[in-house]
């Protein structure tokens, strides 16, 4: 590479830094209040150069100081240092406290807790020491600067940590959810099919090798679908898109099942993989539970909301699913609860079952 060619390279990525505008903000009031007026008054070209070299750089380490916080604290501590020394600045480590609520927002919670100790004692002496005029006001005022920003940014970092850890618990128990989902469901067809293929022993060859072909088409499909989930934690999962699939693997299960799937527009892709997840575990329910019976799903807006509905007509001989009882039921209603919809299940008068949900539509 030229020597054109890395100044273009390096002229591409400073056109991509984005400086926000509350780091602008404080930047220009720093020196505005705490630089400029001191360099007017210093007199002498020497101070008064010398105090705008230093006022530009503590300005550029204000603006970048969220790219690298540590740096830009060191560099405005010595600026500011430096500038009191020469009579050029005034700033008793206002800027330096910024800078380093920054550093302890992304490093104090992981500091030992005798440093916070110290700090708060620091803060504390600071705060009771009577104020005599000249230096010691300010040192006590940077002291207590300093401990102040270093205290409020661990509370601040240990808040943003706690929020990160609860978004990787939602995402790790919306995975897991969706695990339950897709492979109770695909063995609950292949359970199905090979027991129906299990009753026919005097079946054609050609008819058992396609009730295999078609065991082994879903346990592939399954696996495909685990793999995917595996791949890319926060992909929401199929939208509506894929609920006729799931209906069509349920057919070839043996459950009867009409569907009515009323015309909708966009939706959201989170509501959407919702939507197929909750019927999913529904439709898988009916073929461990009543494979024999008669299934409806059905799928409508109401104002601003998406409904589904899974009933069946129940199976002779087999038990109602107790309500409240498996992790699929649970679910369901933790699914539809973490996007602000409900999620109702419970028998029906001619002894089925009938699952409900109801979810907030959210346009993608």
């Amino acid at each position: 590479m030229g020597a054109g060619d890395r100044w273009e390279h390096l002229a591409a990525q400073m056109s991509r830094v984005t400086v926000p505008r509350r780091d602008l903000l404080i930047a220009a009031l720093v020196l505005a209040v705490l630089w400029v007026p001191p360099i007017i008054a210093a007199g002498g070209w020497v101070r008064a150069c010398t105090g705008i070299v230093l006022a530009a750089l503590t300005g550029a380490a204000l603006v970048l100081t969220r790219r690298a916080p540590v740096v830009t604290t060191a560099v405005v501590a010595a600026t500011t240092l430096v500038g009191t020394a020469a009579g050029v600045c005034q700033d008793p480590m206002l800027a330096t406290a910024w800078c380093l609520y920054l550093v302890a927002v992304e490093r104090g919670p992981h500091a030992r807790a005798l440093v916070i100790t110290l700090v708060g004692v620091l803060a504390g002496l600071a705060a009771a020491t009577a104020v005599s005029p000249g230096l010691g006001t300010r040192v006590v005022m940077a002291t207590a600067a300093l401990c102040l920003a270093w205290l409020v940014g661990t509370a601040v970092g240990r808040q943003v940590a706690s929020a990160r850890e609860a978004e990787r618990m939602r995402v790790q128990l919306n995975m897991a959810r969706d695990m339950h989902d897709v492979v109770g469901h695909a063995l609950g067809v292949i359970a199905a099919e090979a027991g129906v293929t299990r009753g026919l022993p005097d079946a054609p060859e050609a008819e058992l090798r396609g009730a295999l072909a078609d065991i082994e088409s879903h346990a592939r499909d399954a696996l495909e679908e685990v793999q995917g989930l595996v791949r890319t934690l926060r992909d929401p999962g199929p939208g509506l898109s894929g609920l006729p699939a799931i209906i069509a693997t349920t057919r070839a299960a043996g459950v009867a099942v009409h569907a009515r799937l009323e015309p909708h527009g966009p939706v959201d892709a989170e509501v959407g993989a919702a939507v197929v997840r909750i019927a999913q575990e529904a439709l898988s329910n009916v073929v461990r539970h009543a494979p024999e019976a008669r299934c409806t799903v059905e799928l409508w807006e109401s104002e601003d909301t998406i409904a589904l509905r899974v009933r069946d007509s129940g199976a002779p001989g087999t038990a109602p699913v107790a309500p409240g009882t498996g992790y699929g039921l649970r679910g369901m209603r933790e699914r539809a609860a973490a996007l602000g919809g409900t999620v109702a299940w419970g028998g029906t008068a001619a002894g089925g079952f009938e699952v409900e949900a109801r979810l907030p539509m959210r346009r993608s």
